[in-house]
């Protein structure tokens, strides 16, 4: 069995130095790491009653809780490969990751049965088991009613029987090589189908190491995960760290700003990570509602490209903000200290430390300071392919490397800003726009709370802008004033021809903006004006 690279493991080896030290706080419950382990020995004894075994894949639709925990630890000790599901998702999308991934079990909580029941995945080839966590699951020995949709569906809380149990293990029946796959994580697939990211245990692993040294990680650390672990944030930048070096978790279900600031404060939590929008949310709490911040040590921004104006605000109220950039693909390629935040408004820091990250033509050649190229990325934190479509895996590794999509540039001395993503940039009378610098300028206006910025065709240019804004609450806005303010600061080229103004964007769970919905809303519009 693989050791030092499994999750499994680790808690093992916790359980044995620090048994009574908590590993998880949920909802007033809290955890040992002894305690820990004998609930992922328990499950991985009921998978293998089920019939799950190495290399099948195990989907899961839950929310934050111990039991994503327990499924995610039984699953690295088996070798099966863990399939996290955005519960967030509609039915149809589900269905997708489902025929997509081709699971042999789905566990999944009581409150989606209202999502999956349309399915008919009783019906399922080749036939897909289903199990049930019900609201007590968590509670040893009570099996909830089934829901009616799902009779015949296994009950997780039966898993139960087998505490004080080991599963038994064999070299072929649990995982043996680092490059074998430990997770399929989906996209967000905020353009066209989400893509199943295969990873292995040894991306796990050095995501932990760089983690570790981004966080300062220490065993007596508290983490609070307020981020869904379905996605890379929660599961392999918070919750897989932490327990790889023996820290305190405190999972949050799901994110609310007033329980975040009473438990940071109640449980001495040290470390954060979250996106702008949850930080958005923490700075509406009224400061007199907030509570202490003292304990917290490092509070990390990462998810979406982050603004100077949020750092300095965040900075104000007591978060003094790193920041990391990733993806799915690779989890954290580039770090930036509260200083670097400080002195380079706009970067988004310097490789981390187990990657080669570089800035490079269509060529695959690296550019010169200050150009702009295509992130690529290199090392021990690159997926191995994304599951079941060998021609995505081909446009995305390349020699070696990772092209990330992501257009960025970088200063003299290493640090990287983003510029947009190769997918978003248009051209306009034969011109390169990058959407992400005309965003930047949008959000500098006053009025403007959120922008997104579009490449639509015109019979004219080829391609011209379209701004979809957000003004900030109780401020109206015109297109032209919109339009005005663009003119005084960028190249003709560069001013959208339009702009359509919404109350909200589209995200994904990671507060991404779904653009390709933004473009489906303009729907039959007239197009643009073509002047310019």
């Amino acid at each position: 069995m693989i050791r030092s690279m499994n999750a499994a493991w680790w808690v093992d080896r916790w359980s044995e130095l620090a048994p009574r030290k908590a590993a998880v706080i949920y909802e007033g419950e809290t955890i040992s790491y002894a305690d820990l382990k004998r609930r992922a020995d328990r499950t991985a004894c009921w998978l293998q009653s089920v019939g799950v075994e190495k290399s099948d894949r195990v989907a899961v639709l839950l929310d934050n809780g111990p039991e994503f925990l327990e499924l995610y630890l039984a699953c690295a000790r088996l070798g099966a490969i863990f399939v996290p599901l955005n519960n967030r998702l509609t039915g149809p999308e589900l269905a997708y990751l489902l025929s997509n991934c081709r699971p042999s079990l789905l566990v999944f909580g009581e409150r989606f049965t209202a999502t999956l029941a349309p399915l008919q995945l009783g019906r399922a080839r080749p036939p897909l088991l289903l199990a049930t966590v019900g609201p007590s699951a968590a509670s040893p020995g009570l099996s909830p009613a089934l829901p009616p949709a799902f009779p015949d569906a296994e009950r997780f809380s039966d898993r139960a029987a087998f505490d004080g149990e080991r599963p038994f293990l064999t070299s072929s029946l649990c995982p043996s090589d680092p490059e074998e796959p430990h997770v399929i994580m989906y996209t967000s697939g905020t353009t066209g189908r989400p893509k199943g990211a295969v990873l292995s245990y040894r991306k796990t692993f050095f995501n932990c190491l760089n983690a570790d040294i981004f966080f300062s990680l220490q065993s007596d650390d508290v983490m609070l995960v307020v981020l869904p672990l379905f996605h890379s944030g929660g599961l392999f930048i918070q919750a897989s760290p932490a327990l790889y070096k023996g820290a305190t978790l405190v999972l949050h279900p799901r994110f609310d700003p007033g329980h975040t600031y009473r438990d940071i404060e109640r449980l001495g939590v040290t470390k954060l990570l979250a996106v702008p929008t949850v930080f958005r949310a923490l700075l509406r709490v009224p400061p007199a509602e907030r509570g202490s911040l003292a304990s917290l040590q490092v509070a990390a921004i990462g998810g979406e490209k982050t603004t100077p104006e949020l750092v300095a605000a965040c900075r104000e109220a007591g978060f003094s903000l790193r920041e990391i950039m990733g993806q799915t693909e690779t989890s954290i390629l580039l770090w930036a200290s509260a200083q670097d935040l400080l002195e380079r408004p706009g970067t988004v820091g310097r490789p981390v430390f187990h990657a080669e990250v570089k800035v490079v033509d269509s060529s695959g050649v690296s550019v010169a300071a200050g150009e702009v190229g295509e992130i690529a990325v290199q090392g021990s934190i690159l997926m191995k392919e994304y599951w079941q479509d060998p021609e995505r895996t081909q446009e995305t590794l390349r020699g070696g490397c990772l092209y990330t999509g992501d257009l960025a540039r970088v200063d003299a001395d290493g640090y990287f800003y983003l510029v947009g993503r190769v997918k978003d940039l248009y051209i306009s009378g034969g011109e390169n726009v990058y959407p992400a610098e005309v965003e930047r300028i949008l959000r500098e206006h006053p009025k403007i709370e959120e922008a997104a910025v579009l490449g639509v065709p015109d019979d004219v240019w080829g391609e011209t802008g379209h701004a979809f804004v957000v003004p900030k609450a109780g401020q109206e806005l015109s297109q032209e004033e919109v339009l005005a303010f663009c003119r005084d600061r960028l190249a003709r080229y560069k001013v959208p021809a339009a702009v359509t103004f919404r109350s909200t964007f589209p995200e994904t769970a990671l507060g991404k903006v779904r653009k390709e919905e933004l473009l489906a809303s303009l729907g039959a519009q007239e197009g643009p004006e073509k002047g310019r």
